[in-house]
């Protein structure tokens, strides 16, 4: 590429960046500048991770294999899943213009059902290079019907089987014949997915896998010349299968893939749904995939002004990943195509697709002379008279990911010891991955502090991390007890409230405020993160999308809200040393007992509405994998006393069980009559 190029295209880059900022800017929340700059922060110490360090082939070579088994259980595919049975399925054929199409559909898993076309030319000798295409969000539906997104990307199919191609058309999960969902996070607030570690991405990667399977198993196809191409959500899982799969020679992404920064900073995630996302649990930067894919072929395909691929990120992409091409010495297996023109399905992107695919398919360099044109009416290529009443394409996420079973009694103290590091272990490395790696005390400010009649009130500033000041405050009637409480947004109003009284030298107005001044013994509050201050937009959608920052970020907002809770707890050992109760209900209770499952110093928990589940929450990364909430309740009553309401009996009954077979104090854990 010329120097004048390159200049060329990092002047597009710049340009690309200050716009969408302009755009981002315009539309920004009040108030939310503090969140904005931790998501840089964050974003920044992500960036190109894990193969920014990387300084040698022998070291990649040495590392690859671990992020690839990552990769996949950041798809949900670890352990890899059993290849059961395909029954391929062929529902009728079409002939036009020299172009066969079978209307097939196979089952990926026993009843998740693929739908798709695969074109082949009419007359051919012997194996032909085989193309996988992976459809992006072309949504087809006639009276009602959906018919798939094959149909609205046929074109594609039908050129490659002009040219010399089998080319198998693949429906997408949402947008198929059968409809499951892709939105779980992205607006029907089905947070439980995370917990799960499952991604519709996940379901899309495999069904690629069973659909190579299904090619190599064919008498025409050539099944060591196999490529991949799609575009949007198309070109997302060409990257995740390219990068999953060898088997892949060939690649070409069309417009689905840019880094964290400009998804987390620069706002694009919310453009995309669930499907585009895995669960970033390792921490890592979008520019693993195009590594993983190397040395084999790959042409990264984009435009210079898509809103939701921005040109800088997808630029920086290519660079991060030719530095692993560069390693291996196959600079020339790495391309990168840039045209003109926003987020669209276009000939000027088509073309460079088809060259580089029959390059290093077939061999050749032809000069392409015919447009992709569709050949067929979009419902000739339905596949199903009628759906099958086994699917499981519309229920998926219930399944995919595999859960932990109840966890059964430990046999022994020794048992249970075992058991209990091995969980807190997997806590830290898949769950709390992105929390700060620190052991100093944590940071402390005074902020004010007097009476109002005989109580006594100080307010602090609580740094739980660089970038993270939280309100704390402490009203103490006496020194008898020491209790936290996890503040929501009608006691910051009334703690506000408190603070201005307190300035002024004044009673404050408010029941709520009064009823704060008359809490027995020595009361801390902690105004969570998201509550008060460091509160974010309200909007639900913005909301969400602020959310979903924090997972592809490798954290939750309960998870980090953890974090908080045990440095709050430290900072309470500072300032009232000996025993603390923390008091806490619903989803925040379930918050609680984790913090005190890594701060031994918490002597009791008292807790209502305790979630049996951790479908009601809180939300953490992959945590259903390996634990429920019962073990996390039994490993906090390892060092704290437990007490709970009636209603949240079924919460403990497992911590019962392991208290009474390891003769635990008979008050380790009580449920309120």
């Amino acid at each position: 590429m010329s120097r004048s190029r390159l200049v060329f295209l990092f002047a597009l880059a710049l340009v690309a960046s200050l716009s969408y900022g302009l755009t981002r800017s315009a539309h920004a929340e009040p108030g939310d500048a503090a969140l904005r700059d931790y998501f840089q922060a964050e974003t920044t110490a992500l960036t190109n991770q894990p193969i920014a360090s990387v300084t040698s082939l022998e070291e990649w070579k040495i590392k690859r294999p671990g992020y690839h088994d990552l990769l996949k259980e950041m798809l949900g595919l670890q352990p890899w899943p059993e290849k059961t049975d395909l029954q391929v399925t062929t529902t009728g054929t079409l002939e036009k213009e020299g172009v066969v199409v079978e209307k097939i559909h196979f089952q990926s898993r026993p009843g998740l059902y693929v739908t798709g076309n695969l074109y082949r030319p009419a007359e051919s000798k012997g194996r032909l290079p085989a193309i996988l295409y992976v459809c992006g969000h072309g949504r087809v539906v006639e009276d009602g019907v959906s018919l798939g997104n094959k149909t609205y990307y046929q074109h594609h199919g039908a050129w490659f089987a002009r040219h010399g191609f089998v080319c198998l058309m693949i429906d997408t999960l949402q947008l198929g014949e059968i409809q499951g969902l892709h939105h779980g996070t992205h607006n029907l607030d089905m947070w439980w997915w995370i917990n799960r570690g499952y991604t519709p991405a996940g379901v899309e990667a495999w069904n690629c896998v069973r659909a190579i399977d299904l090619l190599q198993a064919r008498d025409d196809v050539d099944g060591e010349q196999i490529g991949v191409t799609g575009r949007s959500g198309g070109g997302a899982y060409s990257w995740y299968i390219a990068a999953l799969d060898d088997r892949i020679k060939a690649a070409v992404p069309v417009a689905g893939i840019t880094d964290l920064q400009n998804h987390i900073v620069d706002d694009c995630i919310n453009g995309h749904c669930d499907c585009m996302f895995w669960v970033n649990g390792p921490r890592f930067d979008f520019s693993l995939l195009p590594s993983l894919v190397a040395p084999r072929a790959l042409m990264i395909a984009n435009t210079d002004s898509d809103p939701i691929f921005p040109l800088d990120g997808v630029t920086r992409t290519f660079f991060a990943a030719r530095k692993i091409y560069n390693l291996y010495g196959a600079e020339k297996n790495l391309g990168y195509c840039i045209v003109s023109g926003g987020h669209a399905d276009t000939q000027p992107l088509r073309v460079p697709a088809f060259h580089w695919l029959s390059n290093h398919l077939k061999g050749d360099s032809p000069l392409i002379e015919d447009a992709a044109t569709p050949l067929f009416e979009r419902r000739e290529l339905k596949v199903f008279a009628e759906l099958p009443a086994d699917q499981i394409n519309t229920k998926i996420q219930e399944t995919f990911v595999p859960i932990a079973s109840p966890a059964e009694v430990p046999a022994s103290e020794a048992a249970w010891k075992s058991e209990s590091a091995a969980l807190r272990k997997t806590l830290l490395e898949k769950s709390f991955n992105g929390w700060p790696t620190t052991d100093a005390a944590p940071k402390l400010t005074k902020v004010a502090s007097g009476k109002i009649g005989e109580t006594a009130v100080t307010t602090f500033d609580l740094e739980t991390q660089p970038g993270v000041t939280l309100p704390l405050v402490m009203i103490e009637n006496d020194s008898d007890s020491a209790t936290l409480q996890f503040a929501d947004e009608a006691q910051w109003t009334a703690i506000e409230e408190l603070t201005v009284a307190l300035e002024a030298g004044e009673q404050p107005k408010s029941d709520a405020a009064k009823q704060l001044l008359t809490l027995p013994g020595r009361q801390f509050l902690l105004v969570q993160r998201g509550v008060g201050p460091t509160q974010w937009s309200q909007d639900q959608k913005l909301d969400r999308h602020i959310r979903r920052r924090f997972l592809q970020l490798g954290q939750t907002v309960d998870g980090m809200r953890v974090w908080d809770a045990r440095r709050a707890i430290q900072a309470c050992g500072q300032l009232a040393p000996g025993k603390l109760t923390i008091s806490a209900a619903g989803v925040d209770a379930g918050v609680a007992v984790y913090a005190a499952i890594f701060e031994p110093s918490v002597a009791q928990i008292e807790a209502t509405h305790l979630p049996t589940d951790h479908r009601q929450g809180p939300i953490f990364l992959h945590v259903r994998r390996f634990m429920n909430m019962p073990e996390a309740v039994a490993l906090a009553a390892e060092t704290a006393a437990i007490e709970v309401d009636a209603e949240s009996a079924e919460a403990v009954a497992y911590a019962q069980a392991v208290s009474k077979q390891l003769k635990w104090p008979a008050e380790q854990i009580t449920v309120k009559k």
